[in-house]
């Protein structure tokens, strides 16, 4: 359950806030209790409560160890919940920690990986939910992601799940309220409002993991493996999508002997693109081990980039590929080398391979590479949304998961009141957990300690 207000109690921490490294500007943040004795030992006096004040940063000999910018927050109106006193100084790494150490000497302690954000969250300044987006927004790396974390930060990924309990709740209230009173004849508006709430509460929970999924994407991106045989382009389309040479190309079949990835982003999703050894019986022990690694790489894939050589069709040999492929893994038929064709020539695949979705491309010309874009990001279930998606964890598309299976059996089980009545509680568990409602202090501590320091 979560803890409330560690406010009379909690040390004192301090921590250099800014990244590490050379910077114009650099930002030593305390937050605890013993925050106006720090405050006066640095700076000799207490600043104006949320006032820039300009001033000599003292050491204990009142020598100026740097001159900069103090902020003062007094409790409960600062990011932690607690006194806050951020230091902004030069951004030189000495000087930024002389200021630290005499915060330290001062009594405060050094601050652990997320220790700010973390007493944020126990002191009700944000959900567990927020909290992630703070550290997913410090590490995103396209501009889709930054707006999606922002999303997430500003509460609307809590406000959809906190709808959706209240939904649970009033649906509960109903039910149980059929509880107590089993002698009585259920009125059949109340069952009709029963049906139609759990009826509401589905489709937004189904929307919510949607967009979640959404998120998890472009937090966690997609693994695209590139297989097929030897010689029809492999590592040719992987510089193409990199737009840089970052595998060895060769006329010489069995080239390729290793997994090589490479990263790249298209429309802001991340896309973890992965080349592995042509697939085919080889004598060759070093190629044979490519070719393990190719496989073992392929049951790891999100989406697998069959290529084949257009010149050739779909052969036995790639047939064989492809019924080898796991089944629970989408795929997508790429046609390489298509500048060999004539643009009238038609390719698809056979039955029973006819409904694999397919596209034609020249790795050597660039033809087809960005109708290509738009197929991979399909095949991986991106989707452009005019709300945009939040941002989400992996633990939030599973917790989605669990409600969405609690009402799926609560609506099988409508006819039995006290089983209804269960799985709605174990629905609503499930979102309280994305919140933080119901989170184990071990999970606490693996989330936080995600965070960087300062943060």
């Amino acid at each position: 359950m979560k803890a409330k207000l560690l406010l009379p109690n909690a040390d004192t921490i301090a921590a250099i806030a800014t990244a590490q490294g050379r910077g114009g500007i650099g930002v030593v943040r305390v937050s605890g209790r013993h925050c106006e004795i720090l405050a006066r030992g640095i700076l000799g006096k207490l600043p104006v409560a949320r006032l820039a004040t300009c001033g000599n940063f003292l050491d204990e000999n009142g020598d100026t160890l740097d001159q900069g910018v103090a902020l003062f927050f007094p409790a409960p109106h600062s990011y932690t919940g607690e006194d806050v006193l951020e230091l902004q100084g030069h951004g030189g790494p000495a000087v930024l920690q002389l200021v630290l150490q005499r915060c330290l000497n001062l009594g405060a302690r050094l601050a652990q990986p997320g220790e700010f954000t973390r007493r944020a969250f126990l002191n009700d300044k944000l959900d567990l939910a927020q909290a992630e987006g703070v550290a997913d927004l410090i590490d995103a790396n396209s501009a889709e992601a930054a707006r999606s974390a922002m999303r997430s930060l500003r509460g609307e990924f809590s406000a959809a799940i906190h709808g959706m309990v209240d939904e649970l709740i009033n649906l509960r209230m109903l039910v149980e309220a059929m509880l107590d009173f089993p002698e009585e004849e259920v009125d059949a508006v109340d069952m009709e409002r029963r049906d139609a709430l759990l009826t509401s509460v589905r489709s937004c929970l189904q929307h919510t993991l949607d967009t979640a999924k959404q998120g998890s994407l472009l937090r966690e991106g997609a693994y695209v493996v590139i297989a097929g045989q030897p010689n029809v382009g492999k590592s040719s389309l992987l510089n193409r999508l990199a737009g840089e040479e970052v595998a060895l190309v060769s006329d010489t079949p069995g080239t390729t002997r290793d997994v090589i990835r490479q990263a790249i982003q298209i429309r802001g999703v991340p896309l973890h693109i992965v080349d592995t050894a042509g697939l085919r019986e080889s004598e060759d022990a070093v190629e044979s081990m490519g070719i393990a690694r190719a496989h073992q790489t392929i049951h790891r894939a999100d989406l697998i980039l069959l290529l084949l050589d257009a010149s050739k069709g779909l052969t036995a040999q790639d047939e064989a590929i492809l019924a080898g492929l796991p089944a629970d893994i989408s795929r997508l038929l790429v046609f390489n080398k298509s500048d060999l064709l004539d643009d009238s020539a038609a390719l698809s695949a056979d039955a029973p391979f006819a409904s694999v979705p397919s596209i034609r491309v020249s790795a050597k010309t660039g033809a087809g590479l960005e109708a290509l874009r738009g197929k991979l990001l399909e095949a991986v279930g991106w989707r452009d949304q005019e709300s945009g998606a939040f941002m989400a964890r992996e633990r939030h598309v599973r917790a989605l998961a669990l409600a969405q299976t609690h009402l799926a059996q609560a609506q099988a089980v409508l006819a039995s009141a006290e089983l209804f009545a269960e799985e709605l509680r174990l629905a609503q568990r499930a979102l309280n957990e994305i919140a933080g409602e119901f989170t184990p202090d071990d999970l606490l501590g693996e989330i936080f300690s995600r965070f960087c320091i300062g943060k």
